[in-house]
């Protein structure tokens, strides 16, 4: 019914696991990646690594050009990581209330180093205090879910705040406010 088939491998050369290497012109090369980095740009900001990393994903370029290209748009000013972090906390902070350790776990996420992401959440937190920002949470979760009744509720709105990153002590206060009914809802 079914006829056996003899699969052989064949041998191969030593050469032949590697992809042949393609001759790059540096200078053409060099532009194409530019032009790359400036498109990707256009999309959406991005850290020095990030843009990198998408970069070198390309066969037609070397580290060495990706490195120069980015050099070339950090004198034009067009990467500089301690302002896309900044500006990044900023708009995550303004699309939804979130607290310094959900930031810090973003921003960690865009591949930036832990003296720049501790600066940008040091001026941005300056600009808008976490206070601020708690008090936006627990007005929208009031909004939508109203005044915890039992435990249970309250334990839920709790464990939201901590989960939106706002520390123990910020959300311990918050819900005693809310729980003695001294919290006054705007």
């Amino acid at each position: 019914m079914f006829k056996k088939r003899n699969w052989r491998v064949k041998p191969q050369s030593e050469d032949s696991d590697e992809k042949p290497k393609r001759e790059i012109n540096p200078e053409k090369a060099r532009q194409k990646t530019f032009d790359r980095a400036v498109n990707l740009l256009t999309y959406k900001p991005r850290s020095v690594i990030e843009l990198r990393t998408r970069l070198l994903e390309k066969d037609w370029t070397t580290p060495e050009i990706v490195d120069s290209v980015l050099e070339k748009l950090k004198e034009y000013n067009y990467v500089n990581d301690q302002q896309f972090a900044k500006s990044f906390a900023a708009s995550q902070i303004r699309q939804k209330p979130i607290g310094r350790r959900v930031l810090q776990q973003k921003l960690a996420m865009k591949k930036l180093d832990k003296e720049t992401v501790a600066e940008a959440l040091e001026k941005v937190l300056e600009e808008t205090p976490e206070e601020e920002i708690i008090e936006r949470a627990i007005t929208k979760r009031l909004r939508l879910k109203g005044k915890p009744e039992t435990r249970e509720d309250a334990k839920k709105f709790y464990d939201y705040l901590l989960r939106q990153g706002f520390s123990y002590d910020l959300v311990s206060n918050k819900m005693r406010e809310i729980a003695s009914g001294n919290y006054d809802e705007e």
